[in-house]
């Protein structure tokens, strides 16, 4: 048996585990692969997966622990040593490796969306998903500034947005890298001045459930263009698919 898996936490429905058991489907293979969720409360038990699991090949590493979960590796690989965020894991003999296949996701999906056109970005959050996005955006040439709870950890607060709201007009990528909005807490949202958001925006929500959430509902509401995550999770998921098997 071949062994993979997600680790996070709270994990509730997982996009990964049904798209992996569907893909283990397509290729015939689902007899002797398997895909499990590994909701773990803390770090503390990351090692524990790996002990009880003698089989497991690999895992999706995602919030909250995409940098957390660092110092628990043996080695990092080329693809998330830059971001300083690891989303893929791959045991190789005694070692794991850790990998990010975010970049590679975000990149290509915005890529997709914006279809060349030229905008500076406003991201709002300061985690793991957040340094791959903020990494993607520097290979596509895209600037960007930050926008976090603590000043400490981007260029603007919340606060400071919303007591300056035309900072926004200056930006016309918004980019959702939080798990505000994130189901059953649909009614959440980053918490920003949504009434400077026009016809000039691209809101890209790095959430996929539900489709369309409050951070978008507002950007179309206000006539902007809205994208949700779920082409960014399968573009990550068939590369941690490569990383895993290659």
């Amino acid at each position: 048996m071949k062994r993979y898996g997600l680790v996070g936490y709270p994990l509730g429905h997982s996009f990964s585990q049904k798209y992996f058991l569907k893909k283990f489907q397509k290729l015939n293979i689902s007899l002797s692969h398997k895909y499990e969720v590994f909701e773990i409360k803390s770090l503390n038990d990351f090692t524990e997966i790996w002990d009880h699991y003698p089989d497991l090949e690999g895992v999706n590493v995602t919030i909250p622990y995409k940098t957390e979960v660092i110092p628990f590796l043996d080695e990092i690989d080329v693809s998330a040593a830059g971001v300083k965020a690891v989303n893929v894991i791959k045991k190789k003999g005694n070692k794991l490796i850790g990998y990010n296949s975010d970049v590679f996701g975000f990149k290509q999906s915005l890529e997709n969306w914006l279809m060349g056109a030229e905008l500076k970005a406003l991201i709002f959050g300061s985690g793991g998903s957040s340094l791959a996005v903020q990494a993607g955006l520097k290979a596509l040439n895209i600037p960007f500034k930050i926008v976090s709870r603590e000043i400490i950890k981007g260029d603007f607060t919340y606060l400071q947005l919303n007591q300056a709201p035309s900072i926004i007009d200056r930006y016309h990528l918004l980019i959702n890298t939080t798990p505000k909005g994130m189901f059953p807490n649909i009614e959440e949202g980053p918490p920003i001045p949504y009434r400077r958001i026009g016809q000039n925006h691209y809101c890209f929500d790095l959430i996929y459930n539900p489709k369309e959430t409050f951070f978008m509902r507002h950007g179309r509401q206000n006539n902007a263009r809205t994208k949700n995550g779920l082409e960014m999770l399968e573009l990550q998921a068939e590369k941690s698919w490569e990383i895993w098997t290659k």
